[in-house]
């Protein structure tokens, strides 16, 4: 049976600062560290061992899988990397303590740059400091200078029908370590959940969903593997 097991990245420094991370390289707090582990020893204790990985270009999602691997043993398996599982790009917004943010420029905007469906941030200035225009791993790729949901999803769901879901439907063991936002995308797509509805859903740093597909590559109802 193929299966698909999708974790976010363990708590990352920024997360810990309550900063808009995007698509900024922050790396995993002591916590994080053990969040990823924590979840592939879950994953060794019930047998769920993966066959292939997939991650972004983003350190704290690329060392989250690879601690959890080696927890479970499996950090030999085939492993790509894209910068289309990147966390969506928060722009403008990009290093801002988001408390901060929502005292200069009030709740109700922060949240519909946060939750709302298809507004994106501010862009990111060209002369930011957070400008990823020089970053090698990014070349020859149109970066964004800001998305929504919406905007993240666009790249999301394209690089999965094309590259993801024909390595599952052989039969694989899926992994993929990724961020919020871009594991969001991919929970709307698999658990037909509406615009509305997405907006609210977390996705829990370090905690493995599990999908399983049937022969019609039908996905059935997700769940968090530590519920079972």
């Amino acid at each position: 049976m193929p299966t698909l097991i999708l974790v976010r990245h363990g708590q990352s420094q920024w997360n810990l600062e309550n900063r808009f991370t995007g698509w900024w390289d922050v790396d995993l707090t002591e916590k994080g560290v053990a969040e990823a582990i924590a979840a592939g020893e879950l994953l060794a204790k019930h047998g769920l061992l993966p066959t292939r990985a997939f991650t972004s270009l983003q350190l704290r999602a690329i060392k989250t899988l690879h601690l959890a691997l080696e927890a479970c043993g499996r950090l030999w398996i085939p492993e790509t990397k894209d910068w289309r599982l990147n966390e969506r790009h928060y722009g403008g917004l990009t290093g801002l303590n988001k408390a901060e943010t929502a005292a200069r420029h009030g709740e109700e905007q922060v949240h519909v740059w946060r939750r709302s469906f298809d507004t994106p941030p501010p862009e990111l200035e060209v002369a930011s400091e957070f400008d990823l225009g020089q970053d090698p791993r990014y070349a020859g790729i149109a970066i964004p200078r800001t998305e929504s949901l919406k905007l993240t999803i666009e790249r999301v769901l394209p690089y999965w029908e094309s590259e993801i879901l024909p390595v599952l439907a052989s039969g694989e063991t899926v992994i993929i370590s990724a961020h919020g936002n871009s594991l969001r995308a991919l929970v709307k797509h698999l658990s037909n959940i509406s615009d509305e509805e997405i907006t609210g859903l977390e996705i829990p740093t370090g905690e493995p969903i599990v999908y399983e597909f049937d022969d019609a590559m039908t996905p059935g109802e997700r769940h968090y593997l530590k519920d079972r």
